[in-house]
């Protein structure tokens, strides 16, 4: 599974106006928890659109043997269908919007070996995406020497952007493992 097509579900899913309405009204009251609430069942619907299986809160996976919300405390944890009693996640996603959380997060990302990971985060003014940009390049990337292997994704939703609803919205970077370095995708 390549990015792109989890780019393009992604895209797929917000647009519904089922998730549409509540994400960009949520966004501009700055009402943090229903935000939250709605692009965490967006990024289920998303991962079910690719054949997945997927575990977050109020989304309990009994796919696997020992049946839960969440696994590892990640948000979301996406699954292939599959026979095997105890498979590997596809991707992991996590939803922040504090800076500090932000990092710890990303770093949770970074410890995972999984194909994908996505950090989705939202923030006031789509120009902080650059700074938070360079603060996990400069205290996260940089002392780890080498990313891990898989995609890393970061997804910024900015408020001033709302108007551009989704397409302007949610901002993606890639992060590229032999530079280190976020590029927009």
């Amino acid at each position: 599974m390549r990015y792109l097509d989890l780019k393009r579900a992604f895209f797929d899913t917000v647009k519904q106006h089922e998730f549409a309405s509540p994400l960009e009204k949520a966004a501009l009251e700055e009402d943090m928890a229903t935000w939250t609430r709605y692009l965490t069942q967006a990024v289920i619907k998303t991962c079910q659109s690719l054949g997945w299986q997927a575990a977050a809160k109020g989304q309990r996976l009994h796919f696997l043997p020992e049946a839960r919300n969440e696994y590892l405390t990640i948000d979301v944890m996406a699954f292939p269908k599959t026979p095997v009693r105890w498979p590997l996640p596809v991707a992991a996603f996590e939803l922040e919007n504090s800076r500090d959380r932000i990092a710890y997060s990303f770093w949770k990302l970074l410890c995972l070996r999984v194909p994908i990971r996505v950090l989705f985060c939202y923030r006031q003014d789509s120009s902080e995406g650059d700074s938070l940009i360079r603060m996990l390049q400069e205290e996260i990337l940089q002392p780890m020497n080498t990313p891990p292997e898989g995609d890393t994704l970061l997804v910024v939703g900015s408020r001033d952007e709302s108007a551009v609803f989704p397409y302007g919205f949610f901002r993606w970077w890639r992060l590229y493992p032999n530079t280190a370095r976020f590029n927009v995708i």
